[in-house]
């Protein structure tokens, strides 16, 4: 990344949920943070040494935090490295990425929590925050070791796509999380009714022949979940919540005031099970696709504020894992060069209001994290993105930045070029 001189960006767009500010504004960046910021499209009386950026009323948001990011390293590096999900990311606008633990060793001990902060200082990228196993391996028997991964630096904790079928375990996991205040994140899945499932159970499954995962399997998990959270008083984080019955579930344990927030990936709010087709793997995910009722009824949950969170779940596959047979490809889809034009979409359908999207990647994970990011405001790091909401995107899984090109985004025009990322008031990436 470049170390610029100090910049003012004027004329922009501000839109900042954290002050609920959507209009005119400027601001200016000093030494990797928000200097001033004016509610006005110019900043007069600026000093010689300060690069003008025009925005040209592009819109100037914080820059964005994807809570469920895979790469291959450590263990398969082949398929993404930190460096190139570092790239990947600024090029979408995202300045901040939490990388899940189902790596090569999985990220079970203070040890390899440290190895990914002290590999994400040395790429001077994007800022890297490790999330910490919940088990040891991830095979949901053992407590892994939370408390001395929080003090190294995991920002919550998880065991990625494997549920935890031993409520016992899940338990301890949420009581010993309970005094750190710590978040736990948890697929809300029955690893035995979803067993070899690869699409969503129902007619579409049943006539292509593939094993479906009933929708049911979502809520049974989520109930017990909820009951755990509840019993232990922990924070619970709901991992990509995917139906209609789940979402009522959740709407209930929220009115009765247990600590749980939901994320939705940008997949299930953007495509349905009839995506997959003539067994299109680039559509195969975990959790699967669900129905358009399903998909109809995240997309109210976004605009409500049920759905806290929105991530990219960007899972790199190269291609010899997705040219398989649909049931034997590798689940997952690259997302974060995506993860912004795919959700402005609702901003230009109107189904959701500009500044609550922006709110769902940016100031929400910030404040679940703990985290000073995600906001515009003086004082506050200086990663921020200038996006041309209305510039059209054809996406080219070729061009992507990420080394796996398995985006089901391929192909399609979406709306909303990021212009230029800025982390820590750095140039992390400029539209050439």
């Amino acid at each position: 990344m470049s170390n610029p001189r100090p910049i003012a960006i004027q004329n922009a767009r501000i839109v900042d949920p954290g002050s609920g500010y959507d209009g005119p504004g400027a601001v200016i960046v000093t030494e990797g943070v928000i200097a001033e910021v004016a509610r006005t499209a110019t900043i007069a009386n600026l000093s010689a040494d300060i690069e003008i950026i025009d925005a040209a009323s592009a819109m100037l948001i914080p820059g964005l935090i994807d809570l469920r990011v895979k790469t291959g390293e450590p263990g398969s590096e082949p398929k993404e490295t930190l460096k190139s999900a570092s790239r990947a990311a600024a090029a979408g606008g995202v300045t901040s990425i939490v990388l899940q633990p189902d790596t090569d060793p999985a990220i079970d001990d203070p040890a390899m929590v440290d190895f990914i902060l002290r590999r994400a200082r040395d790429i001077e990228g994007v800022h890297v925050y490790p999330a910490g196993a919940c088990t040891q391996g991830l095979e949901g028997e053992r407590m892994a070791e939370i408390g001395l991964m929080h003090e190294a630096g995991a920002v919550y904790f998880t065991d990625a796509d494997r549920s935890i079928g031993d409520s016992k375990v899940l338990r301890r996991v949420l009581s010993y999380a309970r005094g750190f205040n710590a978040l736990v994140a948890h697929r809300p899945a029955d690893p035995y009714l979803t067993a070899g499932a690869c699409a969503t159970e129902g007619e579409l499954a049943g006539r292509l022949g593939l094993a479906g995962a009933p929708a049911i399997a979502e809520r049974i998990m989520l109930e017990r979940d909820l009951a755990l959270a509840e019993l232990t008083g922990a924070r619970l984080l709901v991992d990509q919540i995917t139906t209609a019955d789940a979402l009522e579930t959740l709407a209930r344990a929220k009115a009765k005031g247990i600590k749980v927030v939901a994320s939705a990936s940008i997949n299930h709010l953007r495509f349905n099970e009839v995506d997959i087709g003539d067994y299109r793997t680039f559509y195969r995910l975990d959790p699967p696709l669900r129905t358009e009722a399903d998909r109809q009824a995240l997309i109210d949950a976004l605009a409500s504020g049920l759905i806290d969170v929105v991530v990219s779940a960007h899972a790199p596959a190269p291609a010899e894992d997705k040219r398989l047979p649909f049931s034997e490809s590798t689940p997952g889809a690259v997302g974060l060069e995506t993860l912004l034009p795919a959700l402005l979409a609702f901003h230009h359908e109107e189904r959701v209001p500009l500044i609550d999207l922006i709110r769902a990647v940016t100031i929400a994970p910030a404040r679940l994290l703990g985290l000073s990011a995600g906001r515009i405001a003086k004082g506050a790091p200086a990663d921020l993105v200038l996006c041309d909401l209305d510039a059209p995107v054809r996406i080219d899984a070729d061009k992507l930045q990420s080394k796996s090109k398995n985006s089901p985004f391929d192909g399609r025009m979406l709306q909303g070029q990021v212009r230029l990322t800025l982390v820590d008031g750095r140039t992390a990436f400029q539209l050439a």
